[in-house]
């Protein structure tokens, strides 16, 4: 079967991740492996085309790379001493790479994320990390994320690929006495590769289903590893139940569908019912709640909206209550706010979205300026409504965004 160049792209998209976890279990170096899956993918585009597609795509990168990385050491005639053992290590490896090779524990990239969020990295590389070696994002868009110039989000990335090559990280799943108390640095990279792929950051999209998707093939690889943890179902309930509702959310032209005008017939009602099912487990598993697992029952409050026709706002905002408790953040304070102006009216939530306003360190956020905006507009008080759905206009960072809030200020 021959390819297309546009056809070998598609294949980049969807194995690079894949290719790059194994080719650093097997070489040992961040920065080998990634030049090797570069290498390999250089000689696809090349070899497809024309002599056709292999029968495993992924195995056969896997092993041109680990050729490559091993070739130029030879060349270099350096690390004589590490090139026998890799290739006695990786002996037969790639050729054995396949859907099997996915299972929980032998998972590539699952071990990869467990090296990118190893404690000896700060929070904020390991997102980074993650985002960058795990989900292929490019060394830009994970800089877009951060809100930093791609120059110092890569010497970021090459200290940290550094940190992990000269400090010895282990590229492994933890023992199990280390297992849990690195579990919530996973998690936390896990959500936020969910969340940067639901609201991409910037750009002409709003959402990257990829990345939504391979959040939660990783959140389900959690799972398998630990079953019936509170926290591990909360989060993926979370984002099953997001995640369902993702092809009402954008117009066929791309615009911001607001969740009370979706249409439900468009939700995933089979993600929906897993979510659901998953939720009440996580809410009745013994030890404490997560903050994923109330997060999971408001989204899941939203979604059954519709089915008992109306929205349950007390509940909601009961939840955001308890929310609070577990996660103290602005962006949970904003919520509780929205909550109460359905609950107590928006002259009673106002005053919150002004306290947290006025703490700065938050005014670059335009999800606080929206929710300001419409709080004003529902006590008629227009001009400063007008004033804060252009701060938002200001702050937004996705063509979807502020086409949305350019509707909303021609409606004013």
């Amino acid at each position: 079967m021959r390819l297309q160049p546009s056809e070998v792209e598609a294949i980049y998209r969807r194995e690079a991740g894949r290719v790059l976890a194994t080719l650093i279990r097997l070489l040992g170096d961040f920065e080998l492996a990634q030049d090797a899956r570069q290498d390999a993918f250089a000689v696809a585009l090349d070899r497809w085309p024309r002599d056709g597609l292999p029968d495993n795509p992924r195995a056969w990168l896997v092993e041109v790379g680990r050729n490559k990385a091993l070739d130029q050491k030879r060349r270099a005639q350096v690390f004589k001493d590490k090139v026998l053992p890799l290739e006695k290590a990786s002996t037969g490896e790639a050729t054995e790479e396949g859907e099997d090779a996915d299972a929980a524990f032998g998972d590539d990239r699952l071990r990869l994320i467990f090296t990118c969020c190893h404690p000896a990295l700060n929070p904020e590389v390991q997102v980074a990390l993650t985002l960058r070696a795990v989900c292929g994002l490019s060394t830009e868009a994970v800089a877009r994320a951060f809100l930093v110039a791609e120059d110092a989000m890569a010497q970021r990335l090459v200290r940290a690929q550094r940190k992990i090559r000269e400090a010895g990280i282990p590229y492994e799943i933890p023992e199990p006495p280390l297992l849990d108390e690195r579990m919530q640095s996973v998690l936390a990279v896990i959500y936020s590769v969910f969340t940067e792929g639901y609201s991409v950051t910037s750009g002409e999209r709003l959402i990257s289903a990829e990345l939504c998707l391979e959040a939660i093939r990783l959140g389900r690889l959690m799972d398998a590893l630990l079953p019936q943890r509170p926290d591990v179902l909360g989060l993926l309930a979370l984002m099953l139940l997001h995640d369902a509702r993702r092809e009402a959310r954008l117009t066929a032209t791309g615009d911001i569908v607001l969740l009370e005008h979706q249409d439900p017939a468009l939700w995933d009602e089979q993600q929906i019912e897993e979510g659901l099912v998953l939720v009440e487990q996580a809410l009745s598993a013994p030890g404490r709640v997560s903050a994923y697992a109330v997060q999971a029952a408001i989204a899941a409050l939203h979604i059954r909206a519709p089915r008992e026709g109306r929205t349950d706002w007390p509940q909601i905002a009961a939840l955001y209550e308890v929310l609070l408790r577990l996660q103290p953040t602005p962006v949970v304070e904003l919520n509780r706010a929205v909550a109460v102006s359905m609950v107590d009216g928006p002259e009673k939530a106002l005053p919150l979205v002004d306290s947290l306003a006025a703490r700065g360190g938050f005014k670059d956020y335009h999800l606080l300026h929206v929710v300001r905006a419409d709080l004003l507009r529902r006590l008629d008080r227009r001009e400063e409504a007008l004033a804060a759905y252009r701060a938002a206009l200001d702050s937004a960072r996705t063509d979807p965004e502020r086409r949305f809030l350019e509707r909303r200020l021609a409606e004013l």
